[in-house]
């Protein structure tokens, strides 16, 4: 499986919504509804599925899911 694939789906199952709803434009907080805690969980759970690691200031830039999959590809 590609690895915009696993964050699509990753995503999905955080959030409820089905993975062809998203784009690498939907807004975590915007069209998603997520708060900061959401964030971090997604991202630990990304963590954890592609083995990477994130710090703060990498959390901080993640506004939506192409600054997820950028971050992703960035870190692996």
């Amino acid at each position: 499986m590609d690895i915009e694939k696993k964050i699509y789906e990753s995503i999905a199952s955080q959030f409820g919504v089905e993975a062809n709803t998203l784009n690498e434009n939907t807004s975590f907080k915007e069209d998603l509804n997520a708060d900061s805690l959401d964030l971090v969980e997604l991202i630990m759970a990304l963590e954890t599925e592609l083995n990477i690691e994130a710090d703060d200031d990498d959390l901080e830039k993640i506004e939506t899911i192409g600054d997820c999959i950028k971050f992703v590809k960035k870190s692996i």
